[in-house]
């Protein structure tokens, strides 16, 4: 025979999994989102590494431009020329489930500027 105190707990293992079902969901939904995040980020820099080499090795700016485009899709890319360096900055709106928050994204690399 059962004790009253176990037949007044039964299904409450379940409301308890119901309840707490929606914040593993939520929080699962979110690393998965940071880490698409921070993908794009890593892409976002190495192209932006990958276009600075380019314009200091004095490669053209349209494949240059079309490089970038195709690591990155929709990112903006500007130059400046500091004391001897080749500077480029690119930029792109996130993409995935962060795209909905207007987050922005933004590399910026450096290299000699020997294509002068």
């Amino acid at each position: 025979m059962r004790s009253r105190s176990a037949a007044d707990d039964e299904g409450s293992a379940a409301a308890e999994f119901a309840v707490a079902l929606p914040a593993v969901a939520l929080v699962l939904a979110v690393c998965v989102g940071a880490i698409g995040v921070g993908s794009q980020q890593l892409r976002l820099q190495d192209a932006a590494a990958d276009a600075a080499r380019g314009y200091g090795r004095g490669e053209s700016p349209g494949a240059i431009s079309a490089r970038a485009a195709r690591a990155v899709p929709g990112a903006s890319v500007s130059v400046s020329r500091p004391d001897g360096l080749v500077c480029v900055r690119l930029e792109a709106a996130a993409r995935g489930p962060a795209s909905v928050a207007g987050l922005a994204l933004a590399a910026s690399s450096c290299a000699l500027d020997g294509g002068r």
